[in-house]
């Protein structure tokens, strides 16, 4: 689709305007859904990836960013480096650190969250029309953030039987990952897939993402290695410079609107990505590097995470229990060890979930079709339901709005 604009510059006079980017035809618009369906009186919005609230520690940022107005007003009221706050950096070095993985600042770069590092991707590893292999289903927002260059996808189904990560690599200009408690089907990916992944990185020279928002919302079991750590066995005596790209963020462990990620890799990438953030944003806000900085060093994190985890316990698990109540003659669902979200597919291969979205939003509730999480927008037999926003009972009543509007949808079928 080609998007064109006419103005009318005066009496008579009509004025046509260049075209917009052809890749603005080819967007959805389910994200903006998403984060504009919190303000439709009575919707139950159980589409986005959304943290609850509740869990944010308003007063004590509130007081570590009054501190840090008054302590370093240059970091947080002036520019910085691109690459971010070194003291930031530093700290995020020694955090994702270990014995076999060393890190120094030259291996971090802060971003203005997790999608920013996507984007910035994007711009340094695929020439316009270049080969993705993409793990599948694929987190829409990466879909968008490159969707601009016009890439090529190649579905990686990590735990179908067969399946050959070398393969799968070979050819691409990067692999994108989501291994703990994926984005949006809530899975892990498991210890041999993820040593699979490392060694077909090393074997073929592609570079391998690991994007990991969710890693610290495990709600059952040992967390696994990460794949940087797994990567770093091949030279653990030298700081790392291998094929693995770890990202992280902020937003789900403190609060979303402070806007800090990294990216953690070798240092040739991190220069990479540095030169295209310079002609993104010159420097992340300062305040918030500060304030996620103060806040890791006093503990915070790990002071609030034990609710936080406990909240989404609770409704997973009453999300789950509604699910079986109501929506059990139409899907099966997996109950995620972790993360923000149950996929539940459908028992009718011929259900198209897209269909399904108008009806739900029409009885109340909002849910994320599968076509979104597809670079063909092909897969329309499943949904993602987010239980991290809503409280058990909001959650329960949502399940019914669906019940309802999948018998609507079967009704007008028949």
């Amino acid at each position: 689709m080609t998007m064109t604009m006419t103005l009318v510059d005066g009496p008579g006079l009509a004025a046509h305007r260049p075209a917009f980017a052809s890749w603005l035809g080819m967007t959805n618009d389910i994200t903006r859904t998403f984060l504009a369906a919190g303000g439709i009186p009575g919707l139950i919005n159980m589409a986005g990836g959304l943290p609850a609230p509740q869990t944010y520690p308003a007063t004590e940022i509130a007081e570590i960013a009054r501190r840090a107005i008054e302590i370093h007003p240059a970091d947080v009221l002036g520019y910085g480096p691109v690459e971010g706050l070194p003291e930031l950096r530093d700290a995020l070095a020694q955090r994702f650190a270990s014995p076999r993985l060393p890190l120094t600042r030259a291996n971090v770069l802060v971003t203005a969250g997790g999608m920013q590092g996507l984007d910035l991707l994007g711009k340094v590893l695929i020439e316009d029309g270049g080969l993705i292999a993409g793990q599948f289903p694929t987190y829409l927002g990466a879909l968008d953030a490159w969707r601009p260059r016009g890439p090529v996808f190649r579905n990686m189904v990590i735990d179908a039987p067969g399946f050959d990560p070398v393969v799968a690599l070979t050819g691409a200009q990067f692999a994108y990952t989501v291994p703990n408690f994926s984005n949006p089907t809530g899975r892990m990916v498991g210890l041999e897939a993820r040593q699979a992944l490392v060694d077909a990185a090393h074997r073929t020279g592609t570079w391998l993402v690991e994007d990991d928002p969710y890693g610290a919302l495990q709600y059952e079991g040992a967390p696994l290695p990460r794949m940087i750590g797994l990567s770093a066995e091949a030279r653990p005596d030298r700081p790392y410079d291998g094929p693995v790209v770890y990202m992280g963020t902020c937003s789900k462990e403190i609060a979303p609107g402070l806007r800090i990620g990294w990216v953690i890799a070798a240092p040739g990438m991190i220069e990479a990505l540095a030169m295209a953030k310079q002609g993104s944003d010159i420097c992340t806000s300062g305040i918030t590097q500060r304030i996620a900085l103060d806040a890791m060093a006093a503990g915070l994190v790990e002071r609030i995470r034990p609710t936080i985890l406990d909240t989404y316990r609770r409704r997973r698990d009453a999300l789950c229990a509604a699910m079986t109540d109501h929506l059990a003659d139409w899907f099966d669902w997996e109950v995620p060890l972790g993360g923000m979200f149950v996929w539940a597919v459908a028992h009718d291969p011929s259900l198209d979930t897209d269909l399904l979205l108008p009806h739900a939003m029409a009885a109340g509730v909002c849910v994320a079709p599968s076509s979104v999480f597809d670079a063909s927008g092909l897969n329309r037999r499943a949904i993602r339901i987010n239980f991290t926003l809503n409280d058990p009972d909001t959650l329960t009543e949502g399940v019914r709005r669906l019940a309802t509007a999948l018998m609507t949808l079967q009704a007008r079928r028949r």
